[in-house]
């Protein structure tokens, strides 16, 4: 079977991850709607479309070109059901916005609710941590002793080694730079993509090369389209963010391609730079704002407090290198303060390397920063292919997707359940008297706690009964919380998140027992939670699934 990875922040969903996250580098983000199938997205002139379709079509496409490749390359006609996908997502994703992903790819065909094994959802960083591990030392730069000049010629080499990198060598082999590693030792893989960074620990198990996760996976918005965001903050700032606003409505293809010059220059940001950065301006960008204002660019420059954007004749905005750097400050800042809490954490204590991937770790700047906070705490390395190393490291996840063989749970999970009252323990409100047994309502019966670590392949075991025999379907809400201190589904920080749903059609028996038991069974140790159900008098598979979307 050939193994074929979609990396969601290099498809053109790319914009809408921060979104489907959770998360979403505008202060705007705490006010979004929750994930469902239903979330509408919409675009600049107002029209909304069902976020699913826009996944599901990029999905389409991509595997239509894979596909294609495949067989060209081959010469052999390859069909899907060849095929095993990984989808990478963000680690600090949760569990509705993956169950969304994997629905947008049965939509698209990749794979189907009956062969649900043929896609796999990876988390980034743990892809990463998974190519680094086969790394080799001329495979990899160690950000030590560099100097200002030498952060721009770094930044120059890593493009023209990215360029030449398209293809590797799956090994069986532990890479080299193991032999500086021993049993129990400890790295950080910190992703730093376009929309999120994602951290995860990692402590290597010797000598077959097994992954155990310390610390349960953190990040945030803190992106390079962050960068983006400041830089259209200072477009707003000097021509007026009711021109923006109707300028990215009424041209929208020139606000593409402003932003796309914007991410040229932004790729050539360096500590050690002098000479002055120009963004050229769409012409449409010029001549609408002269018919949206009445006068010109030159002239709207000129009256602007923003003394550190000048105009140049050939039609571009000059950004001096300070002011280029201050629009990356905000979003570096965010990450190596997050890097510096995490730092203070016990499980993170004795930490030998620190490896910095994806498409924003190119940037001098950051790697810069993340070198002047940390050199002294551990090896900051980078891999010369570092824009390739989820994508290269989620072929390997796809080639054995057990390789990480302990996670942590980043939430607590469990259920609402009736407990025997106890005088003094239980609140008086929670009392509730049935057949003359004095019950307590609303009790947290949990089946992980945050942070706990979970094997692969480890289950919860729990046995529900129907509540009467003629019964088809159980459906039991399920609630999380980010602490694990809970005793009660009505707990502050506890919140309903989803539902267990367990389908008894074809499971009954001639003779029905008085008592019926489902047993289930629920697996949190892999990148999704996974649920299956038995009945217990007749030994039948019970259809069991756990919907996180709609509840």
């Amino acid at each position: 079977m050939c193994i074929v990875c979609v990396c969601v922040h290099l498809c053109v969903c790319a914009y809408f991850a921060l979104t489907i996250g959770g998360r979403h580098c505008s202060p705007n983000y705490l006010l979004l709607p929750p994930l469902t199938i239903e979330t509408d997205l919409e675009a600049a002139n107002g029209k909304k479309v069902k976020a699913l379709e826009i996944f599901a079509f990029a999905l389409e496409f991509f595997k239509d070109h894979a596909l294609q490749e495949l067989s060209d390359q081959t010469g052999t006609k390859f069909d899907n059901a060849d095929v095993r996908w990984v989808i990478t997502v963000p680690a600090i994703w949760k569990q509705p916005a993956k169950q969304f992903m994997r629905h947008a790819a049965y939509k698209a065909a990749l794979a189907s609710p009956e062969f649900p094994e043929q896609l796999i959802i990876a988390l980034e960083p743990e892809a990463a941590s998974i190519y680094c591990r086969k790394l080799r030392l001329h495979q990899m730069i160690e950000l030590s002793g560099k100097e200002a000049g030498g952060w721009r010629l770094g930044a120059k080499e890593y493009t023209r080694r990215n360029r030449q990198s398209r293809t590797f060598l799956v090994e069986n082999v532990i890479g080299e730079i193991w032999s500086e590693l021993e049993q129990g030792d400890r790295y950080l893989v910190v992703d730093c993509g376009g929309g999120t960074v994602d951290l995860t620990v990692h402590e290597i198990k010797l000598p077959e090369g097994h992954l155990k996760e310390l610390y349960k996976a953190s990040g945030g918005p803190y992106g390079s389209i962050g960068v983006d965001y400041e830089f259209e903050k200072l477009l707003c700032k000097i021509f007026g963010e009711d021109f923006i606003d109707q300028f990215k409505i009424k041209r929208p293809a020139a606000w593409v391609d402003l932003m796309i010059a914007f991410e040229s220059r932004k790729r050539a940001a360096a500590p050690g730079r002098i000479n002055p950065l120009n963004i050229n301006l769409p012409f449409s960008f010029i001549d609408y704002y002269k018919k949206f204002r009445g006068h010109s660019v030159e002239h709207a420059l000129r009256k602007s407090s923003v003394n550190f954007v000048k105009w140049s004749s050939q039609g571009m905005l000059r950004m001096n290198p300070d002011a280029m750097n201050a629009l990356f400050k905000p979003t570096v800042d965010h990450i190596v303060q997050h890097l510096s809490d995490l730092f203070q954490k016990p499980e993170v204590s004795g930490i030998k390397f620190l490896f910095l991937v994806g498409g924003f770790a190119e940037s001098p700047l950051l790697q810069q920063a993340v070198q002047s906070s940390l050199s002294e705490t551990c090896r900051v390395i980078i891999p010369h292919d570092v824009g390739l190393t989820i994508l290269k490291g989620a072929v390997l996840f796809g080639l054995d997707p057990t390789v990480i063989k302990v996670r942590r749970s980043p939430l607590t999970y469990g259920v609402g359940v009736l407990n025997r009252f106890v005088e003094g323990k239980h609140s008086a409100e929670k009392l509730l008297v049935k057949d003359g047994t004095r019950w307590c309502t609303d009790v947290f019966d949990k089946f992980i706690a945050a942070d706990q670590s979970v094997a692969l392949g480890e289950t919860v075991k729990r046995s529900y009964t129907p509540a009467k025999p003629s019964q088809l379907v159980i459906v039991i809400n399920i609630y999380c919380s980010e602490g694990d201190d809970v005793h009660f589904i009505t707990d502050q920080g506890v919140r309903k998140c989803g539902t267990l749903r367990l389908d008894l059609t074809g499971t009954e028996s001639p003779a029905p027992p008085v008592r019926r038991e489902i047993q289930t069974l629920m697996q949190f140790g892999d990148t999704e939670i996974k649920a299956m159900a038995i009945d217990v008098a007749t030994s039948k598979c019970v259809k069991a699934g756990i919907d996180f979307l709609n509840y």
